[in-house]
């Protein structure tokens, strides 16, 4: 600002970052206290994926007193699910582990769907692991609310459209073998890493600054 000294400056702009620091080292454990908010004792929630914010509002669940279960989705092709699964067990928390197609067959049972997000775009898309759109659509239409924990700093809004990133494509040997593949013949292998879903499939998106509607 005009009239303060370049130590002045250098102070305030220290300042600033770590303050950046703080928030971000706490925005876990705040986001997870929001997230718990929705969640009552007695709900079971199906995830997708691996996500630490997603698990922070079931452990911060768990320590209000709340009985929680899960229904995890193995999550193909790289079972991110088991570990989602083995850290539940570590909170005391009672873990159905279900093949992601099975999902929908679950869905009726279930209170939440709870995911993450590798990024938010401005209009609410969600871009998350592959088969998170499918789940939410299936979600919407059995009628369980979709919640997706993500730390603001997940949000970009200079990206309009979740439809306009490009989407990472993993290596095809994640999804089949050499051996297998050469048995099977001449085949295209496609792998992406992540989905978009439309914001009109979710119910919430859970921040340390609080719970807003995907708009």
């Amino acid at each position: 600002m005009e009239g303060e000294t370049i130590g002045e400056l250098r102070a305030s702009l220290i300042h600033a970052a770590d303050e950046f620091i703080t928030r971000l080292g706490n925005a876990q454990t705040d986001l997870g206290a929001i997230g718990a908010n929705r969640l009552r004792d007695g709900d079971t929630v199906m995830t997708h994926c691996h996500s630490t914010d997603a698990l922070a509002c079931i452990e911060a669940a768990v320590e209000q007193g709340k009985s929680i279960s899960a229904v995890v989705k193995e999550t193909r092709p790289r079972n991110q699910g088991h570990i989602t699964a083995r850290e539940l067990r570590e909170l005391g928390v009672d873990v159905t582990l279900i093949v992601d197609s099975a999902a929908r067959r679950y869905l009726g049972a279930v209170d939440h769907v709870l995911a993450g997000a590798d990024s938010i775009a401005a209009d609410g898309s969600v871009i998350n692991k592959i088969g998170t759109s499918g789940l939410a659509v299936n979600a919407r239409d059995r009628g369980t609310p979709i919640m997706i924990a993500a730390q603001t700093i997940k949000l970009h809004p200079d990206t309009l459209t979740g439809h306009t990133v490009a989407i990472e494509t993993r290596d095809e040997t994640e999804v089949i073998d050499a051996a297998t593949r050469d048995e099977i013949g001449e085949i295209t292998v496609e792998n992406p890493a992540f989905d978009v879903t439309p914001p009109r499939y979710v119910d919430a998106i859970i921040t340390e600054r609080g719970q807003f509607p995907p708009e």
